[in-house]
C-alpha cells in the first residue's frame, strides 16, 4: 500500500459511512458534463419549476431531464472554484441529491430553480475549498513529521485519488480500530471542516486533548496502515 495516499483513503471510509437517501442512477454514475447552458428560452424558468415539483413527487424522469439542463453550468461553476475535476464531480454530485431530496421546499417567488442550484453548488464548492485550508492547517499543527502527510495539503492528483479497493478497504478497517474519541476528532477535523478550536468548543474538551486525541489516531492509523500493507 502508498501510504501517501491515505487521506484519500479516509475520505472514502468516511464517505461509506454516511447515510443518505439513493439518489437516482443519473447522479450516480455522473462523469464531467458537456459545458452546455439551460434552455434559453422564455419559459424556461418555467419548465424547471414544472420539473422540481414533479422531483418532489419522486419522478425520476424530470430528475434525468433537470439534469441534463443543469449539469453542465453547475459542473463548470465548481470547477471555477475548487479548482479540481473530481472535486468538482463530488459538489454537483452532492447538489443534485440535496435537489432530490429538497425539491419540495423550492418557492419559485424566491427565485428560479438554476438559481437555487448555482447557490447550493457555489456554497459547497466554497466549504470544499475552506475544508482544504483547515486539513492543511490541522496537518502542520498535528501530524508528526514522520506520517508522511504534509506533501498533501493541496488539491489530490487524478492519479492519487485513484485508491483501489482494496485501499480503501484497508483504510476503513483501521478506522475501526481507533478509539471513539479518536475517530470523533478525526471525522470532525477532516469531514466536518472544524478547527481544533471549533471541535474543542463541540466536545466541551480542552483544546490540548483534542490536539493529542488527533495526532494519536494519525499515528495509530499510520501503523494500521503500515501492518496491512
Amino acid at each position: 500500500m502508498v501510504l501517501s495516499r491515505f487521506p484519500h483513503g479516509l475520505a472514502l471510509a468516511a464517505a461509506s459511512m454516511a447515510e443518505c437517501a439513493t439518489p437516482p442512477r443519473a447522479v450516480r454514475d455522473m462523469s464531467p458534463p458537456a459545458m452546455s447552458d439551460p434552455d434559453p428560452s422564455e419559459d424556461r424558468e418555467a419548465v424547471d419549476t414544472d420539473l422540481l415539483q414533479r422531483i418532489a413527487q419522486g419522478d425520476r424522469d424530470a430528475f434525468a431531464q433537470l439534469y441534463d439542463r443543469f449539469s453542465g453550468p453547475l459542473y463548470g461553476t465548481a470547477l471555477r472554484i475548487v479548482r479540481e475535476p473530481a472535486e468538482a464531480q463530488d459538489v454537483v454530485h452532492d447538489a443534485f441529491i440535496t435537489l432530490w431530496e429538497k425539491a419540495a421546499t423550492f418557492e419559485s417567488t424566491r427565485g428560479s430553480a438554476f438559481s437555487w442550484a448555482i447557490t447550493l453548488v457555489r456554497n459547497r464548492a466554497i466549504d470544499r475549498v475552506r475544508m482544504r485550508r483547515r486539513r492543511a492547517e490541522l496537518l502542520a499543527d498535528s501530524a508528526p513529521d514522520d506520517l508522511g502527510l504534509a506533501a498533501m495539503s493541496g488539491p489530490a492528483s487524478g492519479a492519487d485519488a485513484a485508491i483501489s479497493g482494496d485501499e480503501a478497504r484497508a483504510v476503513r478497517a483501521a478506522v475501526a480500530t481507533l478509539p471513539a474519541e479518536q475517530q470523533k476528532a478525526l471525522e470532525l477535523a477532516f469531514f466536518g471542516g472544524l478547527t481544533q478550536e471549533e471541535i474543542a468548543r463541540k466536545l466541551s474538551e480542552p483544546l490540548g486533548t483534542v490536539k493529542a486525541r488527533i495526532r494519536r489516531g494519525l499515528i495509530k492509523l499510520r501503523d494500521a496502515l503500515a501492518r496491512s500493507a
